[in-house]
């Protein structure tokens, strides 16, 4: 690999760590090349996108990305060894690819993780990773809750005849 290459590619992974809010460092060695298309392909699937990178490399990138750089010093003892890192758009996504293809085969072996400038180190975290709530469900949730107690009072509204008298019985009866 050239200078310039090495360059371009310490450029476009400054942009791809500096964009994005998850990303995980994986060990896929071992794998066979129809075993890393498949799960090339179950991430493509799922909106992930997978690269192999140089550890030198990647460290750089990371350190290029100026106010961003602190927060990725944690990980820079993961990138040792074979490195493939999973990008997402949702922070639990590639752990549960990561656990689905581990069903059938012994890796990727996740290193390190990286979760809304959370650090999670060893493959020992990946249950915890895969448990985690995106946005959009914990969102849901929170409407759900919010809308809970407004349900509560349309119910009471509606089975005692809208009367007040109908109202107070009700809430004395749940109080």
């Amino acid at each position: 690999m050239t200078r310039s290459e090495k360059s371009q590619v310490i450029e476009d992974l400054k942009v791809k760590f500096s964009e994005s809010q998850y990303f995980y460092f994986a060990d896929s060695s071992t794998l066979t090349v129809g075993q890393v298309n498949k799960l090339r392909r179950t991430c493509f699937e799922k909106g992930i996108e997978v690269q192999v990178v140089k550890n030198t490399l990647a460290q750089k990138a990371m350190e290029a990305t100026g106010d961003m750089a602190g927060n990725f010093e944690g990980l820079y003892s993961a990138l040792a060894g074979p490195t493939t890192v999973f990008f997402a758009d949702t922070g639990n996504a590639p752990a549960k690819v990561i656990q689905e293809f581990r069903k059938s085969f012994e890796r990727p072996i996740l290193k390190a993780a990286y979760i809304d400038s959370d650090i999670f180190l060893g493959d020992d975290q990946l249950d915890i990773l895969a448990t985690l709530k995106s946005k959009d469900e914990l969102v849901g949730e929170i409407i759900g809750l919010l809308q809970s107690p407004a349900k509560n009072v349309i119910s009471a509204l509606k089975s005692s005849g809208g009367t007040i008298a109908g109202i107070l019985k009700t809430l004395e009866e749940r109080g």
